[in-house]
């Protein structure tokens, strides 16, 4: 019998340690009280230095693994990459901005102030803009995904974002009537994509040249994993640090805000799953591209949504909820395509 494939202990409950880094920000924010706004202060041009650091680790390791030269083979089997595509940037940002529009401003109206309302919708547009990068790779392992064509996937995404990510966040927040600071969405592209894409790249090329692709694949790559998830985590806590009066003054706030987010993610995975289905794709091909739809690029949504809102915004703790949400949803969906293997 072929050995059941198992999610590694610390990603499997990715959701718990998110949720303890929760409680700890909470309780740390509390402790300080007003010292933590001096921390808010360390910013160059409205990105914050010690956050811009933690963002930067944890996309950085992820870079690390993105073969542009995949791309070269899309030609022989374009039609889940045209999927992909299509989900992940024709539809599901403007589904996610939808579905948090008619929770925050009309079925959640009652609990949730109009203009928190804006910021929250704000969060979750620069949510479902940014498309799955690392964890999908775990995704489609347990899916028995093809991992060549995850990566091509994955590589065309990266390559989108660079040119489609503002755009459509900035259609989607100037709809909501949210004031769009573009040099400041722009610069954070550049700093949590562009830099770290480049550095990745060179990286790489360099130690493959020097060590070998299987050093770098079997010996280099795993040392970084601990490197992104402890960055996310450490970012967790200092924004629940800020973030801790607002959910102590309003408990119900998370609760509220995963509705949608949840929604959001089992309607693009099925939209996906089927339509990948009716056109005939493989399981080991549909499967990732439903995943990649599913799930969200949330380090870069977290560093955005900061650099355009601020630490403590309502926009930077949707993203942050989008986190804690993500892992036992896509679990449930991972256990969802292996039962429907075909």
């Amino acid at each position: 019998m072929a050995e059941k494939k198992k999610i590694a202990f610390f990603e499997k409950y990715l959701s718990l340690w998110v949720a303890l880094c929760i409680a700890a920000g909470i309780f740390i924010g509390y402790m300080a009280g007003d010292a933590m706004q001096i921390m808010s202060t360390w910013e160059i041009y409205q990105v914050n230095i010690p956050i811009a650091v933690l963002i930067w680790m944890m996309i950085y390791p992820m870079m690390l693994q993105i073969d542009f030269t995949s791309i070269k083979k899309i030609g022989k089997k374009p039609k889940g990459i045209v999927l992909t595509l299509i989900m992940n940037w024709l539809i599901k940002p403007f589904t996610m901005a939808f579905f948090a529009w008619i929770f925050f401003t009309k079925i959640f109206a009652a609990f949730i102030d109009p203009a928190l309302a804006g910021e929250y919708i704000a969060g979750a547009i620069i949510l479902g803009a940014a498309p799955c990068t690392a964890m999908v790779f775990v995704w489609s392992y347990l899916t028995d995904g093809d991992p060549n064509y995850t990566l091509m996937q994955v590589s065309v995404n990266d390559l989108i974002i660079l040119f489609a990510f503002v755009p459509i966040v900035g259609l989607l927040l100037g709809i909501t009537d949210v004031v769009v600071p573009y040099e400041t969405l722009i610069l954070s592209i550049l700093i949590y994509v562009v830099v770290p894409l480049i550095a990745g790249i060179l990286t790489s090329n360099l130690l493959i040249k020097r060590h070998g692709t299987n050093w770098f694949q079997k010996d280099f790559l795993p040392k970084f994993k601990p490197v992104s998830i402890i960055a996310l985590l450490l970012t967790l806590i200092l924004l629940f640090a800020f973030q801790g009066e607002n959910i102590l003054n309003n408990p119900l706030v998370i609760f509220l805000i995963a509705v949608p987010l949840i929604i959001q993610t089992y309607f693009i995975f099925f939209a996906t799953w089927f339509t990948g289905k009716k056109l005939n794709l493989s399981h080991k091909v549909c499967a990732p591209a439903a995943m990649i739809g599913a799930s969200n690029f949330f380090e870069l949504s977290v560093a955005v949504a900061i650099g355009l809102f601020g630490l403590d915004s309502p926009a930077a703790l949707v993203c942050v909820v989008g986190v804690l949400v993500e892992v036992p949803v896509m679990l449930s969906l991972v256990n969802y395509a292996n039962k429907q293997k075909y």
